[in-house]
């Protein structure tokens, strides 16, 4: 008898992958202030967040295409058994540098798993189904918000912070044992058109180019370098251009851009994305470095927008099913809108139940936005070109927190370094590093304490303001093409 996929268990080995995915994301910025103190490192602490989504991006298009072309499933594993060695390397690095390369290593399997395993969802459940499973699958992220702090804030105050990375290695190995067995693909006849290999190489030295260049600007600033990579980006973005054009068998089909809804919700899609990469960063480093909260409690403020992302995923489908996309967005925009203006006007002495309501609000507001620009980009596509519509979409959101994440950098690495250079009191970047460890924040004298908090309180301020106004940008986006959107 011939097997068929078990869809339930097909569907609980996604939502574990997207588990997986969380958990590194919230016990890791959970641990960051910890580690930044522990290894010195404050001044490229984005690089450990960056060099993730960099490679990860680099990644994302090619395993969409080669998903396409040969199947979810082994594009899957591959994506999954990668993952997992660059967590155990991350669990065993012992300096910045090293960690940062692990990273690297963990991007590269990571911009397989997600991107694959909500085509994997897009194969298996029809369009009026898959909005309602992509908000269990938001349960995933709920779930691992909640486990992921406490286990993380635990792991730190005891074992140390380099064990986090190791919890991905069991729930990877169960993950490859589950989609191995119970996902089964119609055999795919071989493609006689090649695979199309320079348009794969120049678009992931474009995107490596190009972020490369925003990540250095939030290093040092914008100098020459930048200048270099940023030309050299758009010169080989030009070429990719000539080169996709020519192809037989591109692997991203340029026909996609001339869908106006396609494009808009894929830039919707970035904004927001960029948006809460400065939420997921700055509000557990806000916890524990304004107010001296522990690492477990800078963690936890963000469960509650991770549980209520289902809820607005749920919001979402139904909202599908009898408006617009422009109107759905529109709604979802508002809402996250609210909860951004929420921290860009949030005062010093905002307390943990204020942070509490606006992540609730933040959400609702995501589980929207990112529920129906997903579903909106794979609908948007015939299913033979599925898998690329579903990796672009992560790419484009990949590429909006990668850049987000610079910026962000710039801005409060800026407003933190003028006003300690302003300061009367010896406050200096190693200071500001112990700050924000919740370990050694009790080794700072007494006098300094409060100017230093004053001043990392000015900085987040600056970089919530700076999202606010992100968020509003494409709320007004989407009213500006609302003649052109469905």
């Amino acid at each position: 008898m011939e097997r068929k996929t078990n869809v339930k268990l097909v569907t609980i080995s996604v939502f574990v992958a997207t588990f997986m995915t969380a958990i590194e994301g919230t016990i890791v910025s959970t641990a960051m202030p910890t580690i930044v103190g522990s290894l010195q490192g404050m001044e490229i602490m984005n690089w450990v967040f960056s060099i993730y989504l960099l490679t990860n991006a680099m990644l994302t298009p090619i395993y969409g295409k080669l998903a396409d072309k040969i199947g979810r499933k082994p594009i899957f594993i591959i994506g999954i058994i990668i993952f997992i060695i660059g967590s155990s390397l991350c669990g065993l690095a012992q300096n910045m540098i090293t960690l940062i390369i692990a990273r690297a290593i963990q991007g590269v399997g990571a911009g397989a798993i997600m991107p694959v395993a909500l085509t994997i969802i897009g194969d298996i459940y029809s369009l009026d189904k898959r909005a309602k499973i992509l908000g269990l699958n938001s349960a995933a992220w709920g779930i691992a918000s909640i486990f992921g702090p406490l286990a993380g804030g635990f792991i730190v105050d005891t074992v140390g912070w380099h064990w986090i990375f190791f919890i991905n290695v069991p729930i990877g190995i169960v993950l490859l044992v589950m989609i191995s067995r119970f996902l089964v693909e119609p055999k795919r006849e071989k493609s006689k058109v090649p695979m199309d290999i320079m348009g794969s190489l120049l678009l992931m030295t474009v995107l490596l180019t190009l972020l490369l260049g925003f990540q250095l600007i939030g290093d040092g600033g914008f100098d020459l370098k930048v200048i270099l990579c940023l030309l050299l980006s758009l010169g080989l973005f030009i070429l990719f251009m000539y080169v996709e054009r020519r192809a037989e068998d591109p692997v991203i089909d340029l026909k996609l851009f001339k869908n106006s809804t396609f494009v808009i919700v894929n830039i919707v899609a970035a904004l927001i994305s960029g948006f809460l990469m400065g939420v997921e960063v700055y509000i557990p480093m806000w916890m524990q470095g304004v107010l001296g909260k522990n690492a477990a409690i800078g963690g936890l403020i963000l469960a509650p927008m991770s549980l209520l992302w289902m809820v607005g995923s749920f919001l979402a489908s139904n909202l599908m099913e009898k408006n617009t996309t422009r109107k759905v967005l529109m709604i979802g925009l508002s809402i996250t809108l609210l909860g951004a203006a929420g921290l860009a006007f949030a005062s010093s002495t905002a307390t943990f139940v204020w942070f509490l309501v606006i992540s609730s609000i933040l959400g609702i507001g995501f589980g929207i936005t990112i529920t129906t620009t997903t579903v909106t980009a794979q609908s948007s596509v015939d299913s033979s070109r599925m898998g690329v519509a579903t990796s672009f979409n992560t790419l484009v959101r990949t590429i909006g927190q990668t850049l987000m994440v610079a910026v962000f950098g710039v801005i409060l690495t800026s407003v933190t370094t003028n006003k300690m250079a302003a300061s009367p009191l010896p406050l200096d970047t190693d200071v500001m590093n112990k700050l924000v460890n919740p370990h050694t924040a009790n080794t700072i004298a007494a006098k300094l304490l409060v100017p230093l908090r004053t001043i990392l309180y000015e900085g987040l301020h600056s970089v919530y303001f700076v999202g606010m106004l992100i968020v509003l940008l494409a709320l007004i986006l989407n009213l500006f093409f609302k003649r052109k959107s469905n």
